[in-house]
């Protein structure tokens, strides 16, 4: 419970295919976006293959087709309904797609900036959220800086949220 008896909401880890969230009752599938339009490796592969309009929708988003999402851009989250009580959140944190120097295109504030977004969202229904370690893969940034901003967010706001890692080849 937060301080003022509100409900704050549990980050737990499983192992596991995000695509494919556990549970029941409403849930959204949290990822990182670029914003440059591009979606083609990393997590969207298997995302688009399960719920191709969640790159259809993101692509207009992008294109300015969308007029139903707000503005694209860094900070930007767009909400894409894929089945019943299911949606996708494509969030944009993601400047470019390569490092510039050690600069890796991981932007955090963006991150921060888009979950806020989707924590009204998802605590408005009652949805639980499901991501892979955002922001950790192809966009270069640390889960110990990703995942208090999970907590600062998302948890704080009472939503519960659940981090799935692949796993491991054998």
């Amino acid at each position: 419970m937060s301080e003022a008896g509100e409900r704050t909401g549990v980050v737990r880890y499983i192992v596991g295919d995000a695509t494919a969230p556990a549970g029941d009752g409403p849930r959204v599938i949290a990822h990182v976006c670029n914003d440059v339009g591009a979606w083609g490796r990393g997590f969207v592969v298997p995302l688009g293959r399960r719920y191709p309009v969640a790159r259809e929708r993101f692509r207009d988003w992008y294109a300015g087709r969308d007029v139903a999402a707000p503005p694209f851009g860094l900070g930007g989250a767009q909400l894409v309904p894929v089945g019943p009580q299911l949606w996708v959140a494509n969030l944009v944190g993601q400047h470019k797609l390569k490092a510039v120097g050690r600069v890796p295109p991981v932007r955090y504030e963006a991150i921060r900036e888009a979950l806020t977004r989707l924590a009204g969202f998802a605590a408005e229904r009652g949805a639980t959220v499901h991501m892979p370690r955002i922001g950790c893969g192809l966009a270069g940034g640390t889960w110990e800086r990703v995942g208090p901003i999970v907590e600062a967010t998302l948890a704080a706001a009472g939503v519960d949220v659940t981090v799935y890692d692949l796993p491991r080849a054998s």
